[in-house]
């Protein structure tokens, strides 16, 4: 069962990296392995929301609620699909200096076994692959300094 936490100040503000987060509608067009997404509806404070995500030949469709608290979390649970569950959060504190430092958590297991050994395997690559798609649409919609800001922490387990 892969887990992950993490921090990291990045340079932007709650806002700005709230609205990132949020808009899941452009996933596809910037985080790796996303192939589609579907805004099944959307509030100012809960979406529910079906991402296709694809490995090569094998594609994936999930379902999950977004739970938004603008601006300072985003929590993600899952619904539906081929996992046992997920739960994903994002928490966004200003940092005193005009920047933000971005807690991320992520938990989730497949419910196949060969799935499960998988993401294992490429969990922390993959995680990396992702964190540094976020970082990098941050750059390009907000400028400022590039992706590959300082870690604060970082934990994994899988």
């Amino acid at each position: 069962m892969p887990r992950h936490t993490e921090t990291r100040n990045l340079p932007y503000t709650p806002e700005q990296l709230f609205d990132l987060v949020a808009d899941v509608g452009r996933y596809q067009e910037f985080l790796p392995w996303v192939a589609a997404t579907r805004i099944r509806s959307d509030s100012e404070t809960e979406m529910l929301a079906d991402l296709v995500v694809g490995f090569r030949a094998l594609k994936e469709t999930f379902t999950s609620k977004v739970n938004k608290r603008r601006p300072h979390e985003i929590e993600i649970d899952y619904v539906e699909g081929p996992l046992k569950y997920l739960h994903n959060n994002w928490r966004f504190r200003p940092d005193g200096k005009g920047g933000t430092d971005v807690d991320f958590c992520v938990d989730f297991a497949f419910k196949n076994r060969i799935f499960q050994a998988l993401a294992g395997q490429m969990f922390d690559a993959a995680l990396r692959r992702m964190i540094g798609a976020f970082e990098t649409r941050a750059h390009a919609l907000y400028g400022g300094a590039l992706p590959g800001s300082k870690r604060s922490s970082a934990q994994s387990a899988a």
